[in-house]
């Protein structure tokens, strides 16, 4: 029995906050090889996942919140925002899975979020995602900054200094 209490939750949050990438991850499953990948994932605001799809091959992905609140996007082929989620223990929105071959991403909403995320594997790094040309690399910081902005002011969410 894999047990995962709160001390687990609090330490992760801890090492996202500390790191430079504000996310980290708590690999539940044994190997990457597992046909079913498992890990909780640890967000802060203003950390950037470069919208991605798994099509090569196809992956089915789930967010289930376990603490504070993420919003969800799948974009169209163009980059337009295609739908969202706002997943929250406070409204009752708790998981959302995602087709394989759909453009996502995840954004953390509130300080300490965390996140239990299920997807598909095995789990090969070359293969795993299909970055979005539409969208920045997450070495350019700036135009990541700028695009959660954007995608952000889409949906009428703002937040004061969230980076």
């Amino acid at each position: 029995m894999y047990k995962i209490e709160i001390k687990m939750i609090n330490d992760l949050s801890q090492k996202a906050k500390a790191s430079e990438r504000k996310r980290m991850n708590l690999n539940i499953h044994k190997s990457d090889d597992d046909q079913l990948q498992r890990f909780m994932n640890a967000m802060e605001p203003g950390t950037y996942i470069r919208p991605h799809k798994h099509e090569k091959p196809h992956k089915r992905e789930l967010f289930a919140v376990v603490r504070g609140e993420f919003l969800v996007l799948e974009f169209n082929d163009d980059g337009s925002i295609a739908d969202h989620f706002i997943l929250s223990q406070d409204t009752g929105n708790f998981a959302v899975e995602i087709d394989s071959a759909i453009w996502h991403t995840v954004i953390a909403l509130k300080v300490s979020s965390v996140a239990l995320e299920v997807k598909d594997g095995p789990y090969h790094p070359d293969s795993d995602k299909i970055f979005a040309d539409w969208a920045p690399a997450d070495s350019d910081i700036p135009a990541a900054k700028a695009f959660l902005d954007e995608q952000l002011g889409k949906l009428g969410i703002f937040f004061p200094n969230i980076y």
